[in-house]
């Protein structure tokens, strides 16, 4: 399924590089037209290699006269740019997903929420806004994903985990039932997550262990 807080079937990306040809991509599966981007390069990934038209600087979103989605990969990033205002703006309303499938009338999707090809959302979750749930990748029964956290494709979190907000769950990483992993971690690539995990950790391994703490 698809849908836009609004009736219009154009959109325009914040954010050109890497993550906006994905954002990009699901956007056509779901028969809307990309409009161009905003980003800081203008011969960021989207404009060399989709041939989308350069809107603007990423502040100039905010004077979008279409909906806009946040298309930029990295946390810190998409942090800074929700953190200067630009959502109460541009974002509020706006989610979709296509070739994903929410299992469940009652799990609850945020704002600016990607649902990439073929995720899946099950019973009772909840993602929260401007969150990242890419493809390929599942989030179980009960599942808590907080505000602008990223799970990457093909990773999985079993059933009744609690990820905070400003977290990446790794390509291909296993999130065992009822873990709570903090706010500000990174899960490394194809680690699995055993025990809870406190804030600002990164994880690695298998089972999972605590590298380094993380400073702000």
């Amino acid at each position: 399924m698809s849908g836009l807080g609004s009736t219009r079937t154009g959109i325009r990306l914040i954010g050109g590089g890497g993550h906006g040809l994905v954002v990009a991509h699901t956007a056509g599966l779901a028969g809307l037209q990309v409009e161009g981007f905003y980003d800081d390069n203008p011969r960021a990934a989207c404009g060399v290699k989709l041939g989308l038209p350069w809107l603007g600087v990423v502040g100039d979103g905010a004077g979008s006269a279409s909906p806009v989605i946040l298309a930029i990969g990295d946390l810190a990033a998409r942090r800074r740019v929700l953190d200067q205002g630009l959502a109460k703006h541009v974002f509020a309303g706006v989610w979709w997903c296509d070739h994903a499938l929410v299992a469940h009338a009652r799990a609850r999707i945020g704002a600016g929420v990607l649902l990439g090809v073929q995720s899946v959302v099950q019973a009772c979750a909840a993602v929260g806004d401007h969150a990242i749930i890419n493809s390929g990748a599942i989030v179980e029964h009960e599942c808590k994903v907080g505000e602008n956290s990223h799970i990457a494709p093909g990773a999985v979190l079993g059933g009744n985990v609690c990820v905070g907000r400003d977290t990446l769950v790794g390509l291909g990483a296993r999130v065992l039932p009822g873990v709570k992993i903090g706010s500000g971690c990174v899960v490394g690539a194809g680690a699995v997550v055993t025990r809870d995990v406190p804030d600002l950790a990164v994880v690695v391994g298998v089972p999972g262990r605590v590298l380094i703490a993380r400073t702000v």
